[in-house]
């Protein structure tokens, strides 16, 4: 079952336009690259978008997220992004500035940067086949643990204390139907490490 693009963490918005300090770039044209692949797109027959992807510019814990529901737009602009100001795992609370509210799957990608300081950049595509291929061959979130959620946050930090994660930089999430999650310390890393089991 889909279960895909509803905020599951208390969001608190402030709508107001990107003032970014630094360069989106090299963010919006990865995302279109994803999205030119459809791994991040839209179901029409469900009206809703799948797939997201961030970029951590500076030390602390603020990094710039594609929107929610953007899954359908290309080309992307800046106007599609949002920054996550701050997070709490534990309230299972994000705090986001910009346009749009932040992608659904905020919280993940927080809890990924959390875990591990040297990631800068993380990739959340869908597509079916890669993902039953991947399914307990690479670290592998429980099946009933919903995107999106502290109890993600904590299977994230369980896989890389107890699943290598922090080396094979990709897992597939065994509870979100054809979600499957990249990073590294660039774009151009994650993007690589999602590519080496694409073309496979």
């Amino acid at each position: 079952m889909i279960d895909e693009g509803y905020i599951k963490f208390e969001l608190h918005w402030e709508k107001q336009p990107n003032d970014f300090k630094f360069d989106i770039s090299d963010l919006m044209q990865w995302r279109d690259k994803m999205h030119e692949l459809n791994l991040i797109g839209n179901y029409p027959e469900l009206g809703i978008g799948f797939g997201n992807i961030s970029q951590k510019f500076e030390v602390g814990n603020e990094f710039v997220i594609s929107g929610t529901q953007t899954g359908d737009v290309y080309p992307i602009k800046d106007e599609h992004f949002t920054s996550v100001t701050h997070y709490d795992l534990a309230s299972n609370s994000v705090w986001c500035r910009g346009p749009l509210k932040a992608s659904s799957e905020s919280m993940t990608h927080a809890a990924i940067y959390e875990f591990d300081e040297s990631i800068k950049a993380v990739i959340h595509v869908h597509h079916l086949a890669l993902w039953k291929k991947l399914l307990n061959k690479v670290p592998t979130s429980k099946a009933d643990v919903p995107y999106g959620t502290t109890e993600m946050g904590m299977e994230i930090k369980r896989l890389f204390d107890e699943e290598q994660l922090a080396e094979k930089r990709i897992m597939a999430m065994a509870g979100h139907d054809e979600g499957i999650i990249t990073f590294g310390a660039t774009l151009e890393e994650a993007a690589s490490v999602l590519m080496q089991y694409y073309k496979d």
